[in-house]
């Protein structure tokens, strides 16, 4: 791993951001950090054979398959409410920002009772909660399609009139109703807001302009590895010109981990925490996301907060459904000491609210490395 073992911090407040210089959020300023984006029911199934096998490379252009599944499982989902999830687990209570159908109710009680204050979730009276049907071969290779149905009315939420009323510290704008991201995005810059962009599935169908007004000026923006690539070109823009409009770019790198990059410094990569077991890889990214913005509002360095992601993730990983997990601080302790040593997992966790107080991490195991 390419690095300084978490020395440096993690980066400037955005171009229209008003955080500390350091970039790391100053603590108790973003305990009540905003996720705004989709929620969904996801149907997951798991197909036993290879999509890859099943395709005739002369006949791309006419494709009818069809594939027997396994398992299906019906679970909650979305992004911003397995992010939500994802803070709350690591003793957050983030605010949901998000538009949803009257069948949200059952959902909508889990997570309060985990600890997501859902109060701004918008509940449409005609439209379902959205859809995300998804099915993943052998390979961990996925095949889903996206109905968004409430989540059309997202840009219904005053995203301004919220932060006026809470004062988050940070939001993040995932993916959702464009014309609610834009709007989202309109607000944090209008108000101060930090915020991070996370576009993620909607970079498909967004034209350039639209991907840079999302983008410019945010504190952090978020991509795996193909939305970095598909982001450049459909923006028109070269990673200088992204990393001049914003403070720090995580690119998700999957087995291999992240990248952190910030304009006049080289990047960074951080090692994913391996896996004993690779179940799902829905809301992996989401969950690393959740992480991430954990350790941010602890006042981690962008390292350190990357490798509190990669811990949540790997616990992701490894259940089925993206809301299913639990984080608490001796496993998240064990897997951070394993792939990083204890020293660095203690400093880790001191990032994290009281229930991870370093003492919770575990001894460092015999020829356990701390960079």
């Amino acid at each position: 791993m390419a690095g300084d073992g978490g020395e440096r911090r993690d980066g400037r407040a955005g171009r229209s951001g008003s955080g500390p210089q350091n970039g790391a959020v100053r603590r108790g300023e973003a305990r009540r950090i905003v996720v705004t984006g989709s929620v969904a029911t996801d149907h997951l199934s798991v197909f036993p054979g290879r999509f890859a096998d099943q395709l005739v490379p002369d006949h791309l252009d006419h494709i009818s398959l069809s594939f027997l599944v396994d398992t299906l499982e019906i679970r909650p989902g979305g992004v911003a409410a397995n992010i939500a999830y994802g803070l709350a687990s690591l003793g957050h209570r983030p605010l949901l920002v998000a538009a949803v159908g009257s069948d949200f109710q059952e959902h909508g009680r889990r997570l309060r009772a985990h600890g997501v204050d859902t109060s701004p979730v918008r509940v449409s009276s005609s439209l379902p909660t959205a859809r995300f049907t998804c099915t993943t071969d052998a390979d961990g290779n996925q095949l889903a399609s996206f109905y968004p149905g409430a989540m059309t009315e997202a840009s219904g939420i005053d995203l301004a009139a919220l932060a006026r009323a809470h004062r988050p510290g940070f939001v993040l704008v995932g993916a959702d109703d464009p014309r609610a991201m834009l709007r989202h995005t309109r607000a944090c810059r209008a108000l101060g807001l930090r915020f991070a962009a996370d576009p993620s599935q909607q970079l498909a169908l967004a034209d350039g302009a639209t991907i840079r007004e999302l983008v410019d000026g945010a504190d952090h923006l978020f991509t795996n590895e193909y939305e970095n690539a598909l982001l450049l070109a459909k923006a028109g823009w070269t990673r200088a010109d992204v990393l001049g409009r914003v403070g720090t770019w995580i690119t998700t790198l999957g087995a291999k981990g992240c990248r952190i990059d910030r304009e006049g410094e080289p990047g960074i990569e951080v090692a994913a925490v391996p896996a004993a077991t690779a179940t799902d890889p829905t809301g992996v990214g989401d969950a690393f996301r959740a992480g991430y913005l954990a350790g941010l509002a602890g006042g981690l360095t962008a390292v350190r907060a990357a490798r509190a992601g990669a811990a949540l993730a790997t616990l992701a990983l490894a259940s089925v459904g993206p809301q299913t997990y639990r984080a608490g601080p001796g496993r998240l302790g064990e897997l951070l000491t394993t792939a990083y040593g204890g020293q660095e997992a203690a400093a880790v966790l001191a990032g994290l609210p009281r229930a991870y107080a370093p003492s919770s991490a575990p001894p460092e195991p015999r020829g356990a490395r701390t960079g």
